[in-house]
C-alpha cells in the first residue's frame, strides 16, 4: 500500500495550482533577463532560454490541449521546431525560434485553452489507465495536468542550471536556508536500514510518471547509509588527499574522463590562495563547509566513495531508506509520510538557491533516521536507469523508454531547484555519468556485517 490519503487530493484544485505555480516559475526565470540574454546560448550543454520558454507551451498544447482536450491545434507548425529529440541543445540557437514576446504570447494562448480543458475535465482513477466512462486515459486521476506541470517545472530546473552557467551579473536572489538544528552536529554518521522486502515504485500515485510504475517487491540485504549527504568539507579532504590524481579510486571510464576533462574539483570551485571559492548564480563566495557537495558527476561521487572505503547506494537501497516504514511494513510517499512537503520538511522549489546545511529538516527524516533524502541535492546512485518489471510506456516512449540502459545513471531525491510537484520518494531522475552542471551530490553506503544487522 502506498496511496496518498484520499482527503489530500482534490484534482481540479491541485491541477490548477500546479499549472499556475509552474508558469510563475517559468516567467520568474525569464522575465529577469533582456531579450539578448534569452536568445543567447550560454553553454553548449543548455538550450537558449527562449527555446525552453516556447517548448513548455508546445508540450502543453500537444498533450493537454490537443490530445487530452481534443481541441483544435493552435500552432502545429511549432511541433518540429520545439521537438527536443529532433534538435540537440547545442544547435537550438541556430533555429528560427519565436522571439521572447512571441513565446510569451504563445504561452498565454495555450494556457487559456488548457484551462478550458480543466474546467470541462472529469477525474477518475489513480493515474494512467485505459479510458473509462468515455474519458481520455490521460485524464485519469488528472494525470495529464500533473504531467504538464511536472514537465514545465523540470524545465524550470533546467533553466536554473542555465542561470548558473551564464557569465553575466547576478539576476536571481533568494534568502539563505535556515541554520541547521542544534542536534545536527551530534547525528550519527550512518543509519542502519534493515534487510527484507519492501514495495518499490507505485501504482496509486495519480501523478507518478511511467518509469515510477508499477509497484513491485524488492528484497534487500541490510546496509548502512550516510545519515546526511556528503559535505563540502568531507569532499575537500578527498581533494586535498590527492583523490583526483590517484587512479585507484576511479573506474577506468571515470579515470579516462577525469584526465580528458581535466577534473580537479567540483564544477564552479576554484582556489584563491588557501581558500576554496565557488561561483553561485553570478556571485563568488567561500565554499560553505557544512553544505552538501554540489555539481559533481557520477564518476567523482563514485571515486570519493571508494576513497572513503564505501560505495554509492543502489537505487533500490536509496528508495527503501527513503520510503520503507518498518513499523507498518508499508512504503510512504515521502520519507516523513504521505503529506505533501512543506518548508519544514525539505528544501525544494527554488525557495533557497543553495542547499541547506547537512542535518537540516529533522521533520523530513525517514523512519531509518536519514535526513535530507528529499530536496537540497540530487543524489547519485550506483544504478543504471532501467525499467521496472512490467513497465509500460505512457503516454509516449520518448519520456523514459529511449533512455533505458547503461548510458545513464539514476539520481534520486530532488534538489533545491526542484518543485514539490516533481519530487517524491518514487521519482526517478537520470543523466550521463559525466554531467556536473546539474544540482547533483550524493551520500555513501556500505554493506552491513552479520552482527551489525541484528
Amino acid at each position: 500500500m502506498n496511496a496518498r490519503p484520499a482527503d489530500s487530493l482534490t484534482p481540479t484544485r491541485d491541477a490548477a495550482a500546479a499549472l499556475a505555480s509552474s508558469r510563475q516559475r517559468t516567467l520568474a526565470l525569464t522575465d529577469c533577463l533582456d531579450d539578448a540574454e534569452l536568445l543567447a546560448q550560454h553553454s553548449p550543454l543548455m538550450s537558449p532560454l527562449v527555446w525552453d520558454l516556447a517548448h513548455v507551451g508546445n508540450q502543453e498544447e500537444i498533450w493537454l490541449v490537443r490530445e487530452a482536450g481534443r481541441l483544435p491545434a493552435l500552432r502545429p507548425d511549432l511541433d518540429r521546431l520545439y521537438d527536443a529529440f529532433r534538435h540537440p541543445r547545442a544547435d537550438r540557437n541556430a533555429l528560427p525560434l519565436l522571439p521572447p514576446d512571441g513565446a510569451r504570447r504563445y504561452l498565454r494562448q495555450v494556457r487559456e485553452r488548457a484551462l478550458e480543458v480543466l474546467d470541462a475535465a472529469a477525474f477518475d482513477g489513480d493515474g494512467p489507465s485505459p479510458a473509462s466512462h468515455g474519458h481520455h486515459p490521460l485524464l485519469a486521476g488528472g494525470f495529464v495536468f500533473g504531467m504538464v506541470a511536472q514537465h514545465e517545472q523540470q524545465h524550470a530546473e533546467t533553466m536554473l542550471a542555465t542561470h548558473q552557467l551564464r557569465s553575466g551579473p547576478a539576476v536571481l536572489a533568494a534568502p539563505a536556508p535556515p541554520a541547521a538544528p542544534a542536534d545536527a552536529t551530534a547525528l550519527a554518521r550512518e543509519v542502519l536500514v534493515p534487510g527484507g522486502p519492501f514495495t518499490m515504485g507505485t501504482d496509486t500515485d495519480p501523478w507518478a510518471l511511467d518509469n515510477e510504475r508499477p509497484a513491485h517487491t524488492v528484497d534487500l540485504a541490510p546496509f548502512w547509509l550516510d545519515t546526511v549527504p556528503v559535505r563540502n568539507a568531507d569532499y575537500q579532504e578527498f581533494v586535498t588527499d590527492g583523490g583526483y590524481a590517484d587512479p585507484r579510486w576511479w573506474t577506468p571510464q571515470g579515470w579516462a574522463h577525469r584526465q580528458r576533462a581535466g577534473l580537479a574539483a567540483p564544477l564552479f570551485w576554484h582556489r584563491d590562495g588557501g581558500v576554496w571559492l565557488r561561483r553561485r548564480f553570478g556571485r563568488t563566495e567561500p565554499v560553505p563547509p557544512l553544505e552538501p557537495v554540489l555539481h559533481v558527476c557520477w564518476y567523482e561521487a563514485d571515486a570519493y566513495a571508494r576513497w572513503a572505503g564505501r560505495r554509492l547506494p543502489t537505487e533500490a537501497e536509496w528508495e527503501k531508506a527513503a520510503r520503507h516504514d518498518p513499523a507498518t511494513g508499508r512504503s510512504r510517499r515521502h520519507p516523513w509520510g504521505d503529506a505533501d512537503p512543506t518548508p519544514e520538511h525539505a528544501n525544494l522549489g527554488q525557495r533557497h538557491l543553495q542547499p541547506a546545511p547537512v542535518g537540516s529538516y529533522p521533520a523530513g527524516a525517514a523512519p531509518c533516521g536519514a535526513r535530507q533524502l528529499i530536496g537540497d541535492v540530487w543524489e547519485w546512485t550506483a544504478s543504471d536507469f532501467l525499467p521496472y518489471p512490467g513497465f509500460t510506456a505512457f503516454p509516449y516512449q520518448e519520456y523514459s523508454d529511449v533512455f533505458f540502459g547503461p548510458a545513464y545513471k539514476v539520481l534520486r531525491g530532488g534538489a533545491f531547484g526542484v518543485a514539490p510537484v516533481a519530487c517524491r520518494g518514487t521519482f526517478r531522475n537520470w543523466d550521463h555519468p559525466i554531467r556536473r552542471q546539474i544540482f547533483s551530490g550524493f551520500r555513501t553506503a556500505r554493506d552491513a556485517a552479520p552482527g551489525e544487522a541484528l
